[in-house]
């Protein structure tokens, strides 16, 4: 005789099955909640220790400016250099080149300050709040400036270079290039040819103006010139204001042209021969430069890239609390 034990094995009781099912619902739910915490943990100590990588880069920065500043001779030159594009985000802006001039500005021991160019222009904005700037501090500090031109000092590097005492070149510096150009591309006629149809539409009769699809107007290329002689104007006056008598002027003077240092020297553009160490030893008597330019090291690298990451997650924090439409 056989017994069948499956047909006498009790059921499972009902209470047994949900009481298994929440064990297990809590265990998961907990797992994903450890699972959450773990995560928050490692994001707080990510921004950590990205906040203490930005607080030793400004530390580092602060002291390594404060080092080279008290370290400085009793008696020096200092040294500002100004190469490549001026623009807003170049080396040479305005932010950094003035900066640097009133750090030397305010060092005692800076007989005088040079500004060592190698440039062949770009914002006359720039330039212009550099030449004010310069201004300034020669008259609240009472201390001479000097440009020492390298190969190239032509538009808005010139603008700055006339805010000095004296400019010194050498022979074969390209200097000039007092001029205001507005320049652009135009692709009409390509668009003709394919069978391109340019479609633009604007609020405002002129808010497509300098569109390099469409042509401008002849109020528009009006309007560009007006702008452009103005600001041309306002080069020219910051020269003559700074050469005074020095400026032989001639027809071209004022036309965009550009004159090796020889012609430059000729013309009252510049002052004379010198290169850095010439004019530390004969002009300013301080032998001895102290760099003042500011560079972008790595600590500021860091700092930059840690505040752009911050303004993202702050950009991403205050998206993610506005109210959304589905």
């Amino acid at each position: 005789m056989n017994d069948d034990t499956s047909a006498h094995s009790p059921a499972p009781d009902k209470t047994d099955v949900t009481h298994w099912e929440r064990e297990t619902l809590e265990r998961l739910v907990m797992a994903q909640l450890d699972e959450q915490r773990a995560a928050r943990r490692w994001r707080i100590g990510f921004r950590l220790f990205w906040m203490a990588v930005f607080l030793a880069a400004v530390w580092y920065s602060f002291h390594q400016n404060k080092a080279a500043t008290s370290n400085n001779p009793a008696s020096h030159t200092a040294l500002i250099e100004i190469k490549g594009d001026i623009d807003a985000d170049a080396n040479a802006n305005a932010e950094w080149v003035m900066d640097s001039l009133r750090q030397a500005f305010e060092d005692e021991g800076a007989q005088a300050i040079v500004l060592l160019i190698n440039s062949p222009g770009g914002s006359p904005v720039q330039a212009g709040m550099i030449n004010d700037e310069i201004r300034r501090l020669k008259a609240l500090h009472k201390k001479p400036v000097y440009v020492v031109v390298e190969e190239t000092c032509a538009s808005a590097a010139y603008y700055i270079a006339v805010a000095a005492d004296q400019i010194f070149v050498d022979k074969a510096s390209i200097v000039g290039s007092i001029g205001v150009l507005m320049d652009g591309f135009g692709f009409t006629g390509l668009m003709d040819k394919v069978g391109v149809e340019r479609r633009l539409m604007t609020a405002g009769e002129n808010k497509g103006f300098l569109d390099p699809f469409s042509s401008p107007t002849k109020p528009q290329r009006a309007h560009a010139q007006h702008l452009l002689d103005q600001i041309h104007q306002q080069f020219i006056k910051v020269v003559r204001d700074g050469r005074g008598e020095r400026l032989k002027e001639t027809p071209d003077i004022f036309s965009g042209l550009f004159w090796s240092g020889e012609q430059a020297i000729e013309l009252g553009l510049a002052d004379g021969y010198g290169t850095l160490d010439s004019v530390a030893r004969d002009v300013v008597k301080a032998e001895d430069i102290v760099d003042y330019t500011r560079q972008d090291n790595v600590a500021e690298r860091l700092a930059k890239r840690f505040g752009a990451a911050m303004g993202e997650a702050m950009v991403k924090t205050s998206l993610s609390l506005m109210p959304k439409i589905r």
